[in-house]
């Protein structure tokens, strides 16, 4: 079953924004990862905290867990804090 690590997300820094963009999708392969979307959103109802979201797919909830957990991703989690307020979620 699919399992999906959704992430909503405000621009702190664009700069290491876009340099954590373009290491990430890297990371996603040996995962069997892929981005789905991402972009700003719109709230239809409640509060929104954050201004932007993005979407991964991975084949289960072990290749989630180890992409998030494995060295290669773990590397950019600097760059990712200094370039955007986050929130990862795991939807299975």
């Amino acid at each position: 079953m699919s399992a999906y690590i959704v992430i909503d997300l405000t621009v702190k820094d664009a700069e290491k924004l876009s340099k954590y963009s373009a290491a990430a999708p890297a990371t996603l392969a040996k995962f069997k990862g892929e981005f789905l979307t991402k972009g700003k959103t719109q709230s239809l109802h409640g509060a929104a905290p954050f201004q932007n979201k993005a979407v991964l797919q991975f084949p289960d909830k072990e290749s989630a867990l180890s992409w998030y957990n494995s060295p290669e991703y773990q590397e950019l989690i600097d760059l990712r804090n200094a370039g955007m307020d986050s929130q990862f979620h795991l939807v299975v």
